[in-house]
């Protein structure tokens, strides 16, 4: 029997800009999976952007996202610091 696992994750920006950015930076890592057994699809909801990742088993899922929050933490210190220069 298969085992799926899925997880939605929504983060709120500051600014449509900041979205945007973070959006184009990481659209090209969602076309080319960090791994075979998961996909992954980001959204934008007004100030919002939501990560959904859709794995074939928990360890997949949990490498998939710890990929993509580090990531958008490194990217949200980045526009942080270029917002406050």
């Amino acid at each position: 029997m298969a085992v799926r696992a899925k997880a939605n994750i929504r983060l709120e920006f500051k600014s449509q800009q900041q979205l945007t950015s973070m959006l184009d930076a990481l659209t090209p890592e969602a076309k080319a999976p960090v791994t075979i057994r998961a996909n992954v699809q980001l959204e934008q909801q007004g100030l919002f952007l939501l990560l959904k990742v859709d794995a074939d088993d928990t360890v997949a899922l949990r490498s998939t996202l710890n990929a993509y929050l580090r990531w958008i933490n490194s990217m949200a210190s980045v526009l942080e610091m270029v917002d406050h220069s």
